[in-house]
């Protein structure tokens, strides 16, 4: 499958408002890997299947976790995380994606890991700040990323706390660990 047909694929299991948001994502990204030295075309691949399962069926998406013995923990957390983690299947078995640096950028795009690699916090980054997310404090994450990666992720880690907390949430374990971990990160000079 090459490019073009992917990106038609993916764009057909979304809403329009959706894939405005994945395009968005996809020039972000190759701005970020740009300008910190990671591969633009693994974080413009990515980006395009970063969201192909967010509109799936919760009980697809339930179906492919438990089938494909995929991160069984995720089904005691928000149904918002899951489409992460089956898109990282569906990139492998559908699209034929087979890098996995790849596989885990679209696998931790939402919650992020302990030791992020570059690509990783690129993807992720670009879903935080891409020009159609509007919410409290995305311009600080804006200015942030124009210097550090690390320090305009924990920004972004931090906002989707504070909003958890302030809805009266459960976080996910693997967010607090991430931003943990690239706070330790910056203690440590890089």
């Amino acid at each position: 499958m090459n490019r073009e047909q992917m990106i038609e694929s993916v764009k057909s299991q979304m809403p329009e408002k959706r894939w405005k948001h994945v395009e968005g994502v996809m020039e972000t990204s190759i701005i970020l890997a740009g300008r910190f030295g990671e591969d633009p075309v693994k974080a413009e691949l990515a980006a395009i299947l970063h969201d192909v399962a967010k509109y799936w069926p919760i009980a697809k998406m339930e179906q492919i976790i438990r089938e494909q013995q995929l991160d069984q923990g995720l089904l005691n957390h928000d149904k918002a995380l899951w489409h992460a983690e089956v898109g990282y299947w569906v990139a492998e078995h559908e699209y034929g994606v087979k890098d996995q640096e790849v596989l885990d950028a679209i696998r931790y795009h939402t919650s992020g890991r302990v030791g992020m690699t570059k690509l990783d916090k690129v993807v992720c980054l670009a879903d935080y700040m891409e020009p159609g997310r509007d919410f409290p404090g995305v311009d600080r994450i804006r200015e942030l990323s124009e210097t550090s990666l690390e320090q305009a992720l924990i920004a972004g880690f931090d906002s989707t706390i504070s909003f958890l907390l302030e809805k009266g949430n459960r976080i996910y374990p693997l967010t607090v660990e991430s931003r943990n971990d690239l706070i330790e990160q910056q203690k440590q000079g890089g």
